[in-house]
Formats: structure tokens, sequence, C-alpha cells
């Protein structure tokens, strides 16, 4: 018999066992097993994620050595005080998660289509980017997008960087310098800083000449957990003016900003868009003649398979220039 004819036996016997060996493991392992790997490796604990799953301890042990059996891999270190995952079992974990994470997406996105719905798009934001760009980016995507499904949820920066990693967002506005490798981060408006006062301040900006008229004040700043960058960026403003602000109050929230500077607790330096959307005894200061300016970017996961992501962003790109960050 010629060569070829014997290489092609061969391997034609080699495939045919990997074809029954694949059949055999998907007949052994079903989706009910995945599910009681995912309850354990997140518990560590067999008794834990037995009351979980509604069934006894014993029977999950078997279940899981069942499919160690079948997967030729060892999932799980035990001993009589400690249950920990082996490093398959954590790659297994990691993966496990994302896929299901992708498939439950996959299905809520075949209910949308069967509703009439093109898709969803779910957006985090921190509060000042809704008072000037979220709606112009919004209003222009509804032109070509009526049939979208938006869901916006505001949170702070790093909320939304966790949200993104885990694909529980596909848009992020941000005040950030970096972000993990993952996601893809642009600017989308540079501004300056506004100084917030009570409507009755002695000072205005007809007689204000520079941020040393307010060293013996008490300021209400946004809390470095906003963003490390952008307080680092704020106390350089402060670093430039010759004197450290004595800081009486820190928060996350503009509106608890305007609302303690409006009851004469302090006042504040906030991005000039936060002037927008509130109706306060309040007065704004635009500090134009300092260097320092505040980015907002865009930051979204370069792995998320949205199609409506894209649909979002070529919107975007028609608004604004976007230039890469890292």
């Amino acid at each position: 018999m010629p060569f070829f004819y014997k290489f092609k036996d061969t391997f034609d016997t080699y495939q045919d066992q990997f074809r029954r060996q694949s059949i055999t493991m998907s007949n052994q392992l079903e989706f009910r097993h995945f599910k009681y790997f995912l309850a354990v490796a997140n518990e560590l604990h067999f008794r834990k994620a037995a009351d979980q799953l509604y069934i006894s301890q014993p029977g999950l042990s078997r279940q899981i050595k069942q499919m160690e059996k079948d997967l030729d891999i060892k999932l799980f270190e035990r001993n009589s005080r400690n249950v920990t995952l082996t490093v398959a079992g954590e790659y297994l974990k990691k993966e496990l998660e994302t896929n299901f994470k992708k498939l439950n997406d996959i299905l809520a996105q075949a209910k949308l289509v069967n509703d009439g719905i093109d898709g969803n798009l779910k957006m985090g934001y921190i509060g000042s980017a809704m008072h000037q760009l979220i709606p112009d980016f919004l209003l222009k995507f509804r032109d070509t997008n009526p049939n979208t499904l938006i869901n916006l949820t505001e949170m702070d920066n790093n909320r939304q960087i966790q949200a993104l990693l885990n694909q529980e967002i596909e848009i992020g506005f941000v005040r950030l310098e970096r972000v993990p490798e993952e996601l893809e981060l642009h600017s989308v408006l540079e501004e300056t800083f506004s100084l917030v006062l009570p409507k009755n301040h002695v000072i205005s900006a007809a007689n204000f000449d520079d941020l040393s008229q307010f060293k013996d004040e008490h300021f209400i700043l946004f809390d470095s957990s906003y963003s490390t960058s952008y307080y680092e960026k704020v106390m350089q403003i402060f670093d430039d003016s010759g004197f450290y602000p004595a800081i009486l109050h820190s928060t996350v929230n503009a509106s608890s900003i305007y609302r303690l500077v409006e009851n004469n607790f302090g006042i504040s330096i906030v991005p000039t868009s936060l002037q927008n959307g509130y109706d306060l005894d309040i007065k704004f200061i635009e500090l134009t003649e300092i260097k320092q300016r505040t980015t907002l970017k865009i930051v979204w996961n370069s792995t998320n398979t949205n199609p409506i992501l894209e649909s979002f962003l070529k919107v975007v790109r028609q608004l604004v220039k976007l230039d890469q960050e890292r």
C-alpha cells in the first residue's frame, strides 16, 4: 500500500478516535456541571456551595469528582480544612464566568430582537458628563438608532472601570489619566476649572485677582477617591497659588458640594461644565488664567462584542475627534 494511503488511514483513525472522545465528553458533561463547579469555586466550601445549589454535599462532591475525571483535570486541592482552586481551576473559573456572561448577553439580545428592539447599550458616567456631552451624544444617536434601549447609571470613576472590565456596561465617561490595557481611553472634552462661591460672597468676577484671595477660606472638594489624578490636578492649582487649602468636607457628589457652599460651609473648585443644571444661591468664577485643565474621557472595553457599541462610537466620532490616550 502506498505511503499516502497508509498515512490517510492512520489520520482517519485518530480523527475518529478524537470525534468519539469529544462526543463521549459532551454527553457526560452538562451545563449543570459547570454551574456546580462555579458554585464551589466561588465559595471554596462544598457544604456552602451545596446549600446554595439545593443539593446534598456528598452528591455535589461526586459531581465535581466526575467532572474532574471526565476532563482529566484536577480542579481543586482538598484537605480536611481547606478547598482551593488549582491553576487549571482558576483558569476554568475565569473563562466560564466570562463566557457565561457573554451567553447571557446573547440571550438578552435575542429577546430584544424578538420584541422588535435593535439592542441595548449600558452606559456609566460621572455627574459632570451629563450636563453637556452625554445629552448631545444621545440626541444624535437617537436620530440613527431610534429602536435602541439606553441604560444610564451614574457611578464613580473606579466603579466604571470595574464595570467595563466585567462587561457590565459598554461605555463609560470618566476623569482618569490611565486605565487597564484592555480598555480604550479617549478625550472628548477639555475644560477649565471654576470657583464656586455663595451668592453673597464679597469676591465676584469683577474683583477677583487670583486664588490667593481665598487662602483663609474653607474648601469643599471632590474626594480623592473620585479620581486620584483629578484630585492631584486640583492640588496643583493650590500649589501654584502658594497655599494649601483648609479642606472642611470631601464628597463625590456635586450637588452635596453646592448645598454646602450655598449654606456658607466653604467654597469649592469644580469643572466648569458643572455650572449647568443647578438653581441654587451660588455663583461661579471661571479660572481661565491658570494652566490646569480637566479632561472628560470616554472609555470602553475593546473586547466587548455588542454591535450597538460601535454604532454609538460612530456617533461620538462624528461629534468629537477621538485621540487615543495611554
